[in-house]
């Protein structure tokens, strides 16, 4: 398996959590509006994966929006590699600085953008500089190999989560954020894919942060699972543990 270098958030510390979320707050819109999630505190380790179930509404992809930067908490603060990324009211580390990418539930795919367009996009975006030899990589990382030139409606529903797995590696992240991705998939495909979850996880180290409704969905892979309803986590004690 190939290998994507991941780059750290800006004034990261080494030895520091991933993840630490402290008095975690998100309201819609101000202050004064009803809370949607919170208070949250959490740690997460450097190379941890760890699974956040809960049902829709709950809470969970607002949690993963605060994390990549895309949601500004109302209270408390969130903490990346020991680097504050944002704090009440204010985003202090922008999405793109964050190291951190994001698998949205679907793929959210560009139509008109071939697998390898859409790889060279997320790059630039991201400040990468795109090349061949590197979207062949990342297209073979996830299982798409000699599929650069494909459209999106020329590949299958698998084919194109993982084409949004790859869009999500593509600007080497240090973090790993999952809405639900193996949500749309037939149970073989659901299967397929959370194989390579795993085996990504495993060999290049990524800090992986996965939320679902289903508890089955990645219970193989997750060294931790918590749950999460009306915007909070489950207490300490509800916890349970899984052997990846």
């Amino acid at each position: 398996m190939g290998s994507v270098r991941a780059q750290a958030p800006r004034g990261a510390a080494v030895s520091a959590p991933a993840i630490q979320l402290s008095s975690l707050e998100v309201r819609a819109r101000d202050a004064a509006a009803p809370r949607i999630l919170g208070p949250i505190d959490l740690t997460i380790e450097p190379g941890e994966y760890v699974l956040v179930v809960g049902p829709s509404g709950g809470g969970k992809t607002t949690l993963l929006r605060a994390i990549s930067g895309l949601e500004p908490p109302s209270a408390g603060t969130i903490d990346l590699f020991g680097a504050r990324a944002s704090e009440a009211g204010r985003i202090v580390i922008p999405a793109r600085e964050r190291a951190v990418g994001m698998l949205f539930q679907g793929g959210a795919m560009w139509p008109h953008m071939s697998a390898a367009k859409c790889l060279r996009f997320a790059m630039r975006s991201a400040g990468r500089k795109p090349t061949s030899t590197r979207i062949e990589e990342l297209l073979s990382l996830v299982g798409l190999e000699g599929k650069a030139k494909r459209m999106p409606a020329g590949l299958s529903g698998g084919e194109r989560q993982r084409l949004a797995l790859a869009r999500a590696i593509a600007a080497e992240p240090r973090v790993l954020l999952l809405d639900e991705p193996l949500g749309p998939l037939d149970a073989d495909l659901r299967a397929s894919l959370a194989q390579t979850l795993g085996a990504l996880h495993r060999d290049l180290g990524w800090t992986t942060l996965h939320v679902t409704h289903d508890p089955g969905e990645a219970s193989g892979i997750a060294g931790r699972t918590l749950r999460i309803e009306g915007g909070r986590l489950a207490p300490p004690s509800s916890e349970s543990s899984t052997t990846p």
